[in-house]
């Protein structure tokens, strides 16, 4: 399996664009603002999208690459592009952004009956098969109803944490699976650790007790995403702060990088 990093900012900024990964050319991972870097044809590849929530910075892609796309699906007779979510997800969705008001309702273009999307519900624990591949719903911690995802590979597990806070359910299961990478946000610095408990995301040091939580027989290289473009290199300096000092639980060292969009992970 091939992971491609299209967006993996927490905001937009030049070279930053909002979260979103292919999974080979047919399974997204949200659709930030960096589904807007593939082509037309690789647009129209893609059969599934898998959302972790339902804010902008995740979903804003979706109804404009269906605009593009829709001749070209038409044309090819793919079907809907199936968008798999929660159900308070899919719910926002058909409310705030499907309504005819801010984009048209693709789940009823051209019909009802055929239309070019088709919303998917899904649950924690489940485990969806999608264009072959095996993905994992993991629970989340956040604002609005969140999840993340676990893809299996034949070297292990992709697992993104999406958007969340403290998540012990979370480490749970990870701890269960054989991780070959770990994605995991960090939003705010901790000077912003304060804004981050009131939004549900983590900082440095809220990460730090979270990593705490891997059990000690697990190594794998943990990458950053969704820092704020104006505090990266801070949070990335107090995430090695932490990681490098003494005395930790068990003084565990991680294997932590920064994630950046155009990386692409052969699994």
């Amino acid at each position: 399996m091939r992971v491609r990093v299209l967006g993996c900012s927490g905001a937009i900024a030049n070279g930053c664009r909002t979260t979103s990964f292919l999974l080979d050319d047919d399974v997204l991972i949200d659709a930030g603002t960096g589904v807007g870097d593939l082509t037309l044809d690789e647009m129209a590849r893609v059969q599934h999208v898998l959302l972790t929530h339902s804010h902008l910075d995740h979903v804003a892609s979706l109804p404009l690459m269906l605009d593009a796309v829709a001749s070209l699906r038409l044309a090819r007779g793919v079907g809907p592009l199936q968008v798999h979510a929660l159900p308070g997800t899919i719910a926002a969705l058909k409310a705030h952004i499907f309504n005819n008001l801010i984009w048209p309702d693709f789940s009823a273009i051209p019909s009802a009956d055929q239309p070019l999307m088709r919303f998917v519900p899904i649950a924690v624990g489940q485990v969806l098969k999608v264009g072959g591949k095996a993905v994992e719903v993991l629970p989340a911690v956040h604002t609005v109803p969140a999840v993340g995802y676990a893809a299996a590979s034949a070297s292990g597990h992709w697992v993104f944490s999406g958007d969340t806070s403290r998540n012990p359910a979370f480490w749970q299961r990870v701890n269960q699976l054989p991780v070959a990478l770990l994605v995991i946000e960090t939003a705010f610095s901790d000077r912003e650790k304060e804004l981050a408990q009131r939004s549900l995301h983590l900082a440095p040091s809220s990460l730090a007790t979270e990593l705490d939580q891997i059990t000690a027989d697990q190594r794998y290289p943990i990458y950053i995403t969704h820092t704020k473009p104006a505090e990266t290199g801070l949070i990335m300096e107090e995430i090695q702060r932490f990681d490098q000092t003494p005395n930790r639980v068990n003084d565990v060292r991680h294997d932590i990088r920064w994630l950046s969009a155009g990386m692409c992970f052969e699994l």
